[in-house]
């Protein structure tokens, strides 16, 4: 059976290729590509509440409390009682989280210039452009970026 005859096996091994490159990429700091992203959407939401978070992401609260739980051990992300209702919590980069966000934009950045060197500056742009429509046309979303937003005012994570 030859699988190359299906375009969807170039994409997910492109995809997969891709991220292996960031995760190699995030390890320098000490973090992995979806922590990243969870930062990086923390920094333009917060404060935000896990279940608030996990919307914006399309994952269970319980995925989310996983992967927030693990960025509060490492010291990226805090906990605190939420200033409006006792009962609930709301989640906030700490000064060491914030401190990584350049860090993530710039192997989010060597990623992009990977994807120029490799395909060229055209077709890369072409990519981008088609993934983006997939994406959208699939019911996805910028973490954090709302709804109303033009997509080209929108600094889109990997």
């Amino acid at each position: 059976m030859i699988t190359d005859t299906f375009s969807l096996h170039f994409l997910l091994h492109a995809a997969a290729l891709l991220e292996e490159r960031l995760r190699e990429r995030l390890a320098k700091i000490g973090i992995r590509p979806r922590q990243a992203r969870i930062i990086d959407a923390l920094s333009r939401i917060e404060p935000a509440s896990q279940v608030s978070l996990a919307r914006e992401f399309d994952i269970t609260p319980a995925s989310m409390s996983t992967m927030t739980v693990r960025l509060i051990e490492a010291g990226f992300i805090s906990r605190e009682p939420h200033p409006d209702e006792a009962r609930s919590n709301v989640l906030r980069l700490t000064t060491r989280g914030r401190g990584l966000l350049s860090e993530i934009h710039a192997a989010w950045r060597d990623i992009d210039a990977l994807i120029v060197e490799r395909l060229g500056a055209e077709n890369a742009e072409t990519l981008a452009r088609t993934t983006r429509d997939l994406r959208d046309s699939l019911g996805g979303r910028v973490p954090g970026a709302g709804t109303t937003a033009p997509k080209d005012t929108i600094k889109e994570p990997l």
